[in-house]
């Protein structure tokens, strides 16, 4: 039997709360909190490997694959042969760029409106817990 305070089924539910007021500000945007995520990582990294690129946001290949067809359907990212035929390349394009740009301040309002709703400390105290379950500590 399940306890009603087991830590998965709560963060789980917290995580999809927090999706869905990303994905509200990122309405008109044409992507998702997903998709805006790979398209910072992709800014981030200039150019990754897909596995790195895998790795860095700690997703599957295959996860990662179904958003990034999305993207380069919509012009957003462009996958290019790396020096090894085996290892694909992913490069945000201009259009990507220009995306992410446009969708900044709405992504930034989103992140101050949480942010004021939690408050500095308890803010501090969760980024703080949640970097510790990501380490597996």
């Amino acid at each position: 039997m399940l306890s009603t305070d087991c830590l998965c089924i709560s963060l789980r539910r917290a995580a999809r709360g927090v999706s869905r007021h990303y994905d509200g500000a990122l309405d008109g945007f044409g992507i998702n909190v997903a998709q805006y995520s790979l398209l910072c990582n992709l800014k981030r990294l200039d150019q990754p490997s897909i596995s790195s690129l895998a790795e860095a946001m700690g997703l599957d290949r295959s996860t990662l694959g179904r958003n990034l067809r999305v993207l380069e359907c919509d012009g957003l990212v462009a996958l290019t042969e790396g020096a090894d035929q085996r290892n694909r390349l992913v490069r945000l394009t201009d259009a990507g760029a220009e995306r992410l740009v446009a969708a900044g301040p709405a992504w930034e309002a989103a992140q101050q409106r949480l942010a004021n709703r939690l408050g500095d400390e308890k803010r501090a105290a969760l980024v703080a817990l949640l970097e510790e379950l990501a380490s597996g500590g």
